[in-house]
Order: C-alpha cells, then sequence, then structure tokens
C-alpha cells in the first residue's frame, strides 16, 4: 500500500513538473520589449478618443491582440487597415511572438495616416504595409498565414475568404469583423459569408462575445 502511494506521488509530481516546464516554454517563446511596449500603451492611450475612418473599437483590437498571443501566430495578413487601428493590435502581439502583418488599404489618404502611426507606435518594423486593391492583391499573395483579418468591404467578404484559405495552415485563424449569426440587415452587409464559413467542414465558426461590433472566429481544421 505504501509503495503504491509513493509511486503515485512520483507520477503526480512528475506531472505537475512537466505543465510547469511546459508552461515555461510557453512563456519563453514571447518576446519581451518594455521599451516597445509603454511605447505602444503610449501611443494607444494618446489616441484613444481620436479613432474614425470606420477603425475598430479598442474593445475588438484586443480580441485580436489575444487570438494572437493564446496561438502564438507570426504570418499575419489584414485586409482593410484604415488608418491603422486594429494594426497596431495586432503587430503589437506579432511583436512578442517573433511575427509579422501585412495589411492592406485602398484609399490612399488613409495608407498615409496609417504609416505615421505605425512609426509613432514603434511598429514600423512588424508591419509590411501596402496601399492596393484588396480584390486584386489577396488572390496574388503567396502566404502562407496563420491569421487573417478581414475588415474591408462587407460584400466581398465570402470572395476574401475563399481566396486565402488554400493559404491559411491548418490550425490558423480567419477573423472577420462586423459578423453576426443574426439574419438579414443586422449582419452589417456581410451577406451570406457567416452562412458560408458555417457550412464548411473542415472549419469551426463562432462570433466572440467580448466583440463589441461583432467578430467572427473562423479556424481551419484540416486541408479538406
Amino acid at each position: 500500500m505504501k509503495r503504491r502511494y509513493s509511486f503515485h506521488s512520483l507520477i503526480l509530481v512528475l506531472f505537475l513538473f512537466l505543465g510547469l516546464f511546459t508552461h515555461r516554454v510557453s512563456c519563453q517563446s514571447l518576446k519581451a520589449n518594455p521599451a516597445l511596449d509603454e511605447k505602444v500603451k503610449t501611443f494607444l492611450e494618446a489616441h484613444r478618443w481620436s479613432w474614425s475612418d470606420a477603425n475598430v473599437p479598442e474593445s475588438d483590437g484586443r480580441v485580436l491582440y489575444d487570438l494572437i498571443l493564446e496561438h502564438r501566430y507570426k504570418k499575419a495578413l489584414e485586409i482593410g487597415t484604415s488608418t491603422g487601428h486594429s494594426a497596431i493590435w495586432i503587430a503589437w502581439a506579432l511583436s512578442k511572438t517573433g511575427g509579422k502583418l501585412i495589411t492592406i488599404e485602398i484609399n490612399e489618404r488613409r495608407y498615409r495616416k496609417a504609416l505615421a502611426h505605425f512609426e509613432e507606435a514603434g511598429l514600423s518594423e512588424t508591419i509590411d504595409a501596402r496601399l492596393a486593391d484588396a480584390h486584386e492583391l489577396v488572390p496574388k499573395l503567396e502566404g502562407p498565414f496563420d491569421f487573417v483579418f478581414c475588415d474591408a468591404d462587407k460584400g466581398w467578404y465570402t470572395n476574401y475568404f475563399k481566396a486565402v484559405l488554400p493559404k491559411l495552415e491548418v490550425g490558423g485563424c480567419f477573423a472577420a469583423h462586423n459578423v453576426s449569426e443574426r439574419r438579414g440587415r443586422h449582419r452589417g452587409g456581410t451577406g451570406g459569408f457567416y452562412d458560408y464559413v458555417t457550412s464548411l467542414p473542415n472549419v469551426e465558426t463562432t462570433i466572440d462575445p467580448s466583440s463589441r461590433a461583432g467578430i467572427s472566429v473562423s479556424y481551419k481544421m484540416s486541408d479538406e
């Protein structure tokens, strides 16, 4: 009896040690840069109430940030930069995972303003900002990607998804803004996008409950 108790105690200790070791490795995989963190926080605080041009609210930026850190994503694509609020949150997370973001904006005024924001936040090196028509550029991008955020013309969401899915790694995430489970006009103009992604057998989609404007989160579970 005493021998059995000792054996089970040893297994428990080994299990706890393994969990602690895994946690440490996971934490170590994130890059620490306190100076950059402080710069980004200062930037976000200074601009907290000045975002316009259909940028995401702060709460939704945090959703994107958390998704990237949780899954340690590194190869990100954003469709629809606007003036850069969501890209700041995405790139800030990527600066910790060692990743990089490609972001696309069609409007030159917004694009130039976003570039200035990226520089001010100290994240220019993490962001490859492109002035282009996403309808044309997205199908041409080689990938692969493990994280995609779509916040562009709502009626084109399904087309963007179809163009990106073959380049999205298994386990990768396609997040889309202003998406709801409700039908009709309440879906923010995204049309049949939600119905389409939820119909795919190799994709699992939910609506993030903490998002103010509705962010659908679709994970690619397999290639087919």
